[in-house]
């Protein structure tokens, strides 16, 4: 944000009070969070607030080397961001500026009632693609059959469930054709609001025909339609949650950000969520993290047409994968496993575009890529495949 220092002549200007200015901008913007579609309404709030403190100071801070430096940074930022000078400004008075619609904004509450300062909120990811691919809170990877209809999300806030169904006859692989989402009523923020998409019927709205919940001027909840039938957004800025759904080819994809203290608010009776606890091991189709190498050339089953899984080798496909991702990554095998068990290269998108989602919406940078494991249980960058025709296993090699 703004770096300012005193540079040794704020004594000399005791009754300036750019030093008050600057503690409440960084009061009003330390709980936001650039990921969130709100943060520049919020930014821009305290950055015009920030500015009618400096001019108010104005004839005081007159000499003081520090507030000129301040006048500027805003300028600068305000020019940034695109902020208007004319608009609504944050509260003058921190204390007060409580949202019982806006997550963040309670979390702050709670830290100035305590009069002292708290960790921001912690945020989890949760990610399904493909055939499916399943990245859970935990930050576990694991692909699984999941067929038919299952929880991923059930706390007492939000459910989320999805119905997967077969992607190619022999293969127990699966892939999501239908995501139902419920956000639970919530005090004056939102009335109960389902979602309701599938296969060629992806609504930039909920199933009562509204894009938003509660008062629709406070936007606590609402949807955005960024791709018409192909991409939409869901912000539930009551309980700090976004969700992303895309259509690509002829499946769904799903993923979600929300706190950790919210994701953790659930009773005995809801410990089926794949987004928490992953897969049930009866439904997992990779073992220890290798995934099973699909027949190259193996017949359909009799009634069939006679012709293989996948036009795919294990070469193109590796190739065709290389050209949307370029780092070796869990996401990248994924792709490839997935190529060469359907033989449809929108399953490349859909693995590019969850890596996407991830640096989107997952909060720490560092664990954006998860590597495959090798044998011995380290973690590798440069891997490759090493197929064992005896059993038809798909093995990452990890060099050290």
């Amino acid at each position: 944000l703004l770096s300012i220092s005193c540079l040794g002549d704020c004594q000399l200007h005791t009754s300036c009070g750019i030093q008050k200015c600057t503690t409440d901008f960084v009061s009003f913007t330390s709980h936001l969070n650039a990921a969130l579609e709100d943060f520049d309404l919020e930014f821009c709030k305290a950055l015009r607030a920030y500015s009618a403190c400096t001019y108010r100071n104005s004839k005081v801070c007159r000499g003081n080397l520090v507030y000129h430096s301040a006048v500027l940074g805003i300028g600068d930022l305000m020019t940034q961001r695109n902020c208007t000078k004319d608009g609504p400004t944050s509260s003058t008075n921190p204390e007060m500026s409580h949202d019982p619609c806006n997550y963040s904004g309670h979390a702050e509450a709670g830290e100035h009632r305590q009069g002292e300062k708290t960790p921001p909120p912690t945020y989890l990811f949760c990610g399904l693609f493909g055939d499916p691919h399943l990245r859970t809170f935990k930050d576990h990877f694991q692909t699984c059959k999941v067929e038919g209809a299952w929880p991923l999300i059930d706390n007492n806030y939000l459910s989320v469930q999805v119905t997967n169904v077969p992607v190619v006859p022999g293969s127990s692989a699966t892939a999501t054709k239908k995501i139902t989402i419920i956000f639970k009523s919530y005090q004056d923020c939102t009335d109960q609001k389902v979602y309701q998409a599938m296969t060629d019927d992806l609504p930039a709205a909920f199933v009562d025909g509204t894009i938003s919940g509660g008062d629709g001027n406070a936007r606590s909840l609402h949807i955005v339609e960024k791709v018409s039938g192909k991409y939409i957004e869901m912000h539930a800025r009551y309980i700090g949650t976004t969700v992303y759904i895309r259509q690509l080819g002829h499946y769904l994809t799903l993923a979600i950000r929300m706190p950790q203290e919210l994701v953790m608010a659930y009773e005995e009776s809801q410990d089926l969520q794949l987004c928490v606890d992953g897969c049930p091991s009866s439904e997992r189709i990779d073992q220890s993290g290798h995934l099973p190498l699909p027949v190259v050339g193996k017949l359909l089953p009799w009634g069939a047409a006679a012709h293989p899984l996948s036009a795919y080798t294990l070469e193109t496909a590796t190739t065709k994968c290389h050209e949307k991702m370029l780092v070796k990554d869990v996401y990248f095998y994924s792709c490839v496993f997935d190529l060469l068990t359907t033989g449809d290269a929108n399953f490349t998108a859909a693995a590019h575009s969850a890596l996407q989602d991830v640096e989107a919406l997952h909060p720490s940078k560092e664990h954006w890529h998860i590597f495959p494991r090798s044998r011995g249980g380290s973690v590798g960058r440069d891997s490759k495949f090493f197929v064992n025709p005896g059993l038809l296993c798909l093995i990452f090699v990890a060099y050290l």
